[in-house]
């Protein structure tokens, strides 16, 4: 028998240190004295005996052992010039016989147009091609692994089915796209494993899939064979409306949640509930509570849990702390038959240095810069994405659709968007390096923002996209054509901040720091704003935000009142952390879960009824949702009287006539005032923060007030006299 076999090509294989193991293992034609015939060539070293089973001869050939590691040779009739058509029968040492299809006669899976299209940086699809597939050949079963790893110098796919070592499948690296791939026969869903790497300096490091659908649970770190079609949808009603409609004018009430400590399970492990069980009790919640949307901090895979999600490992996995992809699928899936939408925070500004992660993934900086003034996040100990590559911005982009596609996702907040944008961000002199033209601005990051908003909104209509961006970076939800970056939404972050800053100083004070209330109207309208009370707000420290309030103990839940009414009667969209609805007093702790307990107080149920009144309320009327974005929904009355400490303000609706009048006293003082309105008539008190039914005194106006028309007053032809009460947002509609 003559063979090509070198001693260093069967060394290559017998030591897992090949980019090209089909070139030894598989199907070779070759001569033999004067004849074409196959040399089908495997390493199976736990094999006891192997046979070639030729369906077209109808033969079981005895394959012979070349070398002593377990390298088998067996020869076929070369029948004709098509792919040959055979298995392998392996008797092993476990005295178990089977048929397998052999993984380097399989066709590969990625077809030229797929790694086209990956190194152009624009297949959207690249979660059906990278990570692990099933996959059948011939009527063979199996799992079909692919990796993008383009500098090491060998791959193998290692876990359960070959006892974590990965001598019998080397994958076959494709050039120049830096892919390796194999299929691996007679497995399926539910093995666990990782791809062992040689680098080019001769390390071997294994790591987690980047496109792996499901880990293990944490401290764990092994990925997990996981298709994600099995399940069945059941809001095709939702998705079709959401297409239509323009979500931007309708009302957007946010609830923030971390799963983990929302509500605790005594059954579950470190007590986490099932994302089944959460989405009955959490779609119940938010039901009753009037708010719109969930959103969620990061359910990707991440190791540490004290992260909160945002230092991911597994981008493309569903965290298994809550149960199953499909499990998931439920808790959206659910979400949307009772009418709630679900946007997730996503992390594309940075990932952690874990050795089974993303960094120095094939040895190399793959998916970081090299340099740290560009690869190294100074604050977070984190790396930054080398966004000028563009197979990492294929990554992230096909991320980002990944979870609007297979998961029916309503939203993306995108996190630290600004970290994203500038070169210099957290950096002194010296530790940046400057663009192209000179500047800091990071060009390759707005680019990949650009593209990311183009093809969610091209491809998902009605999915939102949410910057969380703390600078003055013109345009951010403005369109692309028009210079912006594309978000449907930015983050208010001006507001959260001059806000909470006049909301813990000392009433008698705030005349002095009236301006840092009706500053946020001076650009309110230069972006489509969203109004935060986020986690940020309560961690590192700042204490809940019933602790930042100013006072005694009345005046807190007073203020906390107040801050709400302001909040939901300003223009753009809201969200509030999880907790902040019961004016609880301890800071976010994601091991603990909410102080639900706090609710036998009538003051804490006080504050939980006026967040569900402030959000149906937000939902009932027109004024206080259609109109978000421009200044023709928003007009002041009043916003000059810093003595008093008084605003007094008009938020209206498409049509003329949906408008209503706010007044908000942030003094403990009753106050008598007159307040210029657009018209005579009745005026219904139809909001009052400062309600018996809101724990407060009581003070008020009800059930309305008629205005009158022969005093003007504010520039307007009519007013009403308005008892002002203490700490307190009231709300008038004209009948």
């Amino acid at each position: 028998m003559q063979t090509t076999l070198s001693l260093q090509s069967v060394s290559d294989i017998i030591h897992g240190a090949t980019a090209n193991p089909s070139g030894v293992l598989g199907p070779h034609r070759v001569d033999m004295d004067g004849r074409r015939v196959i040399a089908v060539r495997s390493y199976l070293p736990d094999a006891k005996q192997v046979f070639l089973v030729d369906p077209r001869g109808e033969s079981v050939r005895p394959m012979r052992r070349v070398h002593p590691s377990g390298l088998y040779e067996g020869l076929l009739p070369d029948y004709d010039s098509g792919a040959p058509d055979y298995r392998i029968r392996v008797s092993n040492s476990h005295g178990q016989t089977y048929d397998m299809q052999d993984p380097y006669s399989v066709p590969t899976f990625l077809t030229d147009f797929d790694r086209f299209l990956f190194g152009s940086g624009k297949h959207w699809k690249l979660y059906e091609r990278l990570g692990a597939h099933l996959r059948s050949v011939d009527g063979h079963s199996g799992v079909n692994f692919a990796v993008w790893a383009p500098n090491a110098q060998s791959v193998q796919v290692v876990g359960d089915f070959n006892h974590w070592d990965g001598k019998t499948h080397c994958m076959q690296k494709q050039i120049p796209s830096g892919i390796w791939e194999l299929f691996v026969p007679n497995i399926g869903a539910g093995m666990k494993y990782k791809f062992r790497m040689r680098t080019a300096d001769g390390q071997v490091i294994d790591k987690t899939d980047p496109f792996g659908f499901f880990a293990e649970l944490p401290p764990r770190t092994a990925s997990i064979v996981q298709p994600l079609g099995a399940y069945s949808w059941n809001d095709g009603d939702w998705m079709e409306r959401r297409q239509k409609n323009d979500v931007l004018d309708k009302p957007i009430s946010v609830y923030e949640v971390h799963l983990g400590s929302w509500r605790k399970s005594q059954g579950g492990v470190h007590g986490w509930m099932n994302y089944r069980d959460l989405a009955h009790q959490l779609v119940q919640y938010c039901q009753e509570m009037g708010f719109t949307h969930i959103e969620l901090l990061p359910v990707s895979e991440h190791p540490f849990t004290g992260s909160w999600g945002y230092q991911t490992v597994g981008y493309f996995s569903v965290t298994s702390r809550y149960g199953t992809p499909e499990d998931f699928m439920y808790f959206v899936d659910h979400c949307h038959q009772h009418g709630i939408g679900v946007i997730i925070d996503w992390v594309p500004a940075h990932f952690p240095k874990d050795g089974h992660g993303l960094r120095r993934f094939d040895g190399s900086a793959l998916f970081e810069h090299e340099d740290p003034r560009q690869g190294e996040h100074p604050d977070w100990g984190t790396m930054i994405f080398n966004y000028g590559r563009h197979e990492v911005r294929n990554f992230l982009i096909s991320n980002a659709l990944f979870w609007l596609d297979k998961y029916h996702i309503d939203g993306l907040r995108v996190d630290a968007v600004a970290s994203m944008l500038y070169l210099d961000y957290s950096r002194k002199e010296g530790e940046w390096i400057p663009n192209a033209y000179g500047g800091r601005e990071n060009l390759d990051a707005i680019h990949l923002l650009r593209e990311f908003n183009t093809e969610v909104h091209s491809q998902f209509p009605g999915a939102l996209t949410i910057a969380e961006e703390s600078t003055a970076w013109p345009g951010v939800s403005r369109p692309i054509e028009h210079g912006g970056l594309g978000f449907s939404l930015k983050w208010n972050m001006g507001w959260m901040n001059d806000t909470l800053r006049y909301m813990r100083h000392d009433p008698i004070h705030r005349q002095y720091h009236h301006n840092e209330l009706t500053f946020s109207l001076i650009y309110a309208f230069t972006e489509n704003f969203s109004l935060p009370l986020s986690h940020d707000e309560v961690v590192h420290g700042k204490g809940a935000l019933i602790a930042q309030m100013a006072g005694d103990l009345w005046q807190k839940f007073a203020n906390l009142r107040l801050l709400y009414s302001y909040m939901w009667t300003h223009p753009g969209k809201k969200l509030l952390f999880m907790g902040s609805e019961l004016a609880q007093w301890h800071e976010w702790n994601y091991d603990g879960e909410l102080q639900w307990d706090l609710l036998q107080w009538e003051t804490h149920r006080g504050i939980q009824r006026l967040v569900g009144d402030l959000n149906r309320l937000v939902q009932n009327e027109p004024a206080l949702h259609e109109i978000d974005f421009e200044g023709s929904g928003f007009e002041w009355i009043d916003c000059m009287n810093s003595y008093d400490s008084v605003l007094g303000y008009i938020r209206k609706g498409k049509n003329p006539d949906d408008f209503l009048v706010v007044c908000c006293n942030f003094t403990p003082v009753v106050r008598d005032y007159r307040m210029g309105v657009p018209r005579g008539g009745y005026y219904q008190e139809i909001f009052n923060s400062d309600s018996a039914y809101y724990a407060g005194s009581n003070v008020g106006n009800y059930p309305g007030l008629n205005a009158d028309s022969n005093l003007p007053h504010h520039g307007r032809p009519a007013s009403i006299w308005v008892k002002l009460p203490p700490l307190a947002t009231v709300v008038f509609k004209p009948q």
